[in-house]
């Protein structure tokens, strides 16, 4: 049976051959480019020398350490670029004359609209986040804004103008605004956050091309777009391209045509001499195997590898009652979990994993040995895994029967009586407990949500899914998009910048924490538009002094001063970790030392006050103000938050103030 290998081997080096030669062959635009610092790119952006190659020119890329460019505006603007994205088709750049205005805080700034270069019938130019100002002048101005639009007027001096915005664009002006001029400029995320243009508009942003749907097909089809003289669209297949087409499909034909002979010739050669020894070799076989599972046990029931306890695919089945779908627990991102009970009488969870490549098994089985190695109270636990001979790739996990922490909030097991305040601090130290072992050992969650986190009947948390982010870290996804998250949860930085970090958690717990106090789910396409995510809803509400709007009824908190004050106190935690930049917000060992203090508050300040009665303690002046007031809404200060039982203070406006360096802040 040598001969028929080195056939095949003949059959795929001559067909890689043919690609070679074809690929060699000249054409008319190259494939990618590779420019300095910036890495290889392909359309729709090209070179200054390849112009005609694609949409936008990046110019400077002869010279590896020069500043690379791009012209927009008919070439009359020029602007740095910092960063390609050729698979999203998005360029990061700067604008130079913006961001020299903006430093020295001149209102110039303001004056004029960016401009990209004009649409084509390849595609059109975006930019990821604009604004739009309206520049009224304060003698003109006859009408008072709408209460929803934010003023500025550091301006009125220089220009007599005061500048009006919103956080959400509109294409129809306010009545009250429309004879102000207009300006659309790049915008930060501080938007959300800040009343001053100053800290929000940016002189770096993302421009996004959007092919058109001709371009986008001529691509699918092997063709290049192209612009006729005359500005009309068209897809160019040369006759250089067509004649490579018809040489790779003859070159193909032959191949085959060739290999397929050479190997049935080689076939039939062997076949007389072969065909009584594989007959009497395969009986033998069949003998065998039959006395084998006649005689024998299951090869894989009791194993371990590396350490991991193996399962056979049979009993998992029969655990299972094969898969029945009235056992199935639930769909995750990764799988299906079933309900089963093994012979020894163990309740368990079995993960029947969509993804079941088994390329690399001894690396799969590695990080399975790891995972049964994590343990913690709070995690649930993996009992073992199928072999690798299994045709189908399963986890096996402990049973926790109370459910989903998402379905006592809202769903089917949702019973506000039994989730109390301190059940639901209890919930988040436990949480935040388990996070942080997994930071501890290396492991990021990835998708840290209340789906995730499952309850026993004495209502104690156990996480689950907190390895497979590392099993599978690029394969599976709740999302199309390469960041893998799921939609609410996503932290903003890694959903834009690529940029996964330990923060990533804490900004999803950031979102379980606001599930916990209002019960309301991280996504609800039924609010308003800028509100759909319950992120961006709780940012807002607190920004607007409303955070008492968002908590559950059933706190009763008009009636409980006690229970508000850490309800309000856990509310400026989420506040931090939902922070859009992860340098501003806590790790989770700082989350969880807060959670304690918060939990442990009363019992602080009631010793306080025993103290204070015998004479054994003396309350501070700063200890005292924040005992007397009264807690209305949320005020923010991250020095103080971290310093718990006080209450934080005035980080809004720490920032509204310019103390807080938003151009770090929000930096990609």
């Amino acid at each position: 049976m040598v001969l028929p290998v080195h056939v095949v081997f003949f059959f795929f080096f001559l067909f890689l051959y043919h690609v070679l030669s074809l690929s060699s062959a000249s054409s008319e635009c190259p494939r990618s480019f590779y420019c300095g610092n910036l890495g290889e790119f392909w359309f729709p952006f090209t070179t200054a020398e390849h112009k005609d190659c694609g949409m936008l020119a990046i110019h400077g890329c002869e010279d590896f350490n020069s500043t690379k460019t791009v012209y927009f505006f008919s070439g009359k603007q020029k602007f740095p670029v910092t960063y390609i994205n050729s698979f999203h088709k998005i360029v990061y750049v700067r604008d130079t004359d913006l961001q020299r205005r903006l430093e020295n805080n001149s209102c110039d700034a303001f004056c004029c609209n960016i401009t990209l270069p004009p649409s084509s019938p390849m595609g059109q130019f975006q930019i990821f986040l604009t604004i739009t100002l309206y520049r009224c002048n304060n003698s003109n101005l006859q009408v008072s804004p709408p209460k929803q639009f934010l003023n500025y007027k550091g301006c009125a001096k220089s220009r007599n103008e005061t500048i009006y915005f919103r956080t959400q664009d509109q294409d129809d002006p306010s009545p009250s605004l429309a004879a102000c001029p207009r300006v659309r400029l790049p915008a930060s995320p501080a938007i959300f956050l800040s009343g001053d243009p100053f800290k929000f508009i940016t002189p770096e942003f993302v421009v996004y091309i959007q092919l058109s749907n001709d371009c986008q097909r001529c691509l699918d089809g092997g063709g290049l777009c192209r612009v006729n003289g005359t500005g009309e669209f068209f897809c160019s297949r040369s006759k250089v391209m067509a004649d490579k087409r018809r040489a790779l499909k003859l070159r193909l034909l032959i191949g085959f045509g060739v290999g397929l002979g050479i190997l049935v010739l080689t076939l039939a050669i062997i076949f007389r001499g072969c065909k009584q020894r594989q007959k009497n070799a395969l009986s033998h076989v069949r003998l065998r195997s039959i006395n084998q599972h006649r005689n024998e046990p299951d090869p894989d029931s009791g194993r371990l590898f590396l350490g991991v306890p193996i399962f056979s695919y049979k009993e998992l089945q029969d655990a299972t009652n094969n898969f029945d779908p009235s056992n199935k627990l639930g769909d995750g991102g990764f799988g299906s979990v079933y309900y089963g009970k093994l012979q020894d009488e163990r309740e368990v969870a079995v993960k029947h994993l969509f993804h079941h490549n088994y390329k690399r098994v001894e690396q799969f089985m590695t990080e399975v040995e790891i995972l049964t190695r994590l343990r913690h109270k709070n995690l649930v636990s993996l009992y073992g895994c199928t072999s690798r001979q299994s045709h189908e790739l399963l986890l096996v996990y402990e049973y926790i029967p109370n459910g989903t922490l998402a379905s006592h909030l809202r769903g089917h097991s949702a019973n506000p009586t039994l989730l109390t305040w301190p059940t639901r601090i209890k919930i988040a130290i436990e949480t935040a407990s388990a996070l942080a072992y997994l930071h501890a050992s290396g492991i990021i969650h990835r998708d840290v949500k209340t789906n995730n986190i499952l309850l026993d009947n004495n209502f104690c948390v156990k996480v689950a899914d907190f390895g497979l982010s590392r099993l599978f870290p690029d394969d599976v996804s709740h999302v199309s998009t390469a960041p893998q998250g799921t939609p609410g949860y996503l932290d903003p930085e890694y959903h834009f910048c690529f940029r996964l970090t330990n923060k990533s958690d804490v900004y999803s717990f950031g979102v379980v924490l606001m599930e916990l106090i209002s019960l309301m789910p991280a996504v609800d396409m039924g609010r308003n538009k800028d509100e759909i995510t319950l992120a961006n809803l709780a940012m807002r509400k607190i920004q607007r002094s409303e955070f008492e709007e968002l908590v559950d009824p059933c706190l009763r908190i008009e009636k409980d001063s006690e229970v508000k004050k850490k309800v309000v106190a856990v509310g400026e935690l989420a506040f931090q970790c939902l922070q859009i930049n992860n340098e501003m917000r806590p790790s989770i060992d700082e989350v969880l030392d807060v959670l304690r203090k918060i939990e442990s508050c009363k019992e602080d300040d009631e010793n306080a006050r025993e103290d204070s009665e015998d004479g054994g303690a003396v309350i501070s002046k700063n200890e005292a103000e924040i005992q007397a007031r009264p807690v209305t809404s949320i005020n923010f200060d991250k020095a103080k938050l971290f310093k718990l039982p006080s209450s934080p203070n005035n980080m809004i406006e720490k920032w509204r103030n310019g103390k807080v360096d938003q151009a770090k802040l929000f930096s990609v």
